[in-house]
């Protein structure tokens, strides 16, 4: 997917359609591209990103898990798929110690939550996905790429 300049805004209804739109975000998805997943603590990032993961590489859901403790999964499929849960690491230096920048050009896809912790080390052409609560059970997808 490249999408320059792409600028978008997904409402969703439900859990279901969130997970839709993962599904097809995921379709599109190219090797080396780097997706950031920003929002709150039960926005639906890990929602997303598992719908994202399943249908990228055909893990079923009970196999994807959040990386919180380990900070990072890797799964096979069609592209090497890096899921990336950043909630507790120190920063940007932690990042790059662990060789986890490496990841950026390995020609797979990165999915990173809580991408805001090693924002100066994102590439240009990342791709950031915004979740918000719009109401009890709605939820804001907000695309935007460079």
């Amino acid at each position: 997917m490249d999408g320059r300049g792409s600028n978008r805004i997904i409402l969703s209804s439900s859990l279901q359609e969130t997970e839709l739109f993962g599904q097809s975000f995921a379709r599109d998805l190219v090797a080396n591209q780097v997706i950031a997943l920003h929002g709150q603590l039960g926005a639906g990032k890990t929602s997303l990103a598992a719908s994202i993961i399943e249908t990228l590489t055909k893990s079923p859901r009970r196999e994807i898990s959040s990386p919180t403790f380990t900070y990072l999964q890797t799964y096979e499929g069609r592209l090497p798929l890096f899921h990336f849960d950043l909630y507790r690491i120190a920063g940007e230096e932690q990042f790059l110690q662990m060789g986890f920048d490496e990841y950026f050009q390995q020609g797979g896809v990165c999915l990173i939550e809580w991408p805001e912790k090693i924002a100066s080390l994102l590439p240009t052409n990342t791709l950031h996905l915004h979740l918000s609560h719009e109401g009890e059970t709605k939820r804001k997808i907000h695309v935007q790429s460079s």
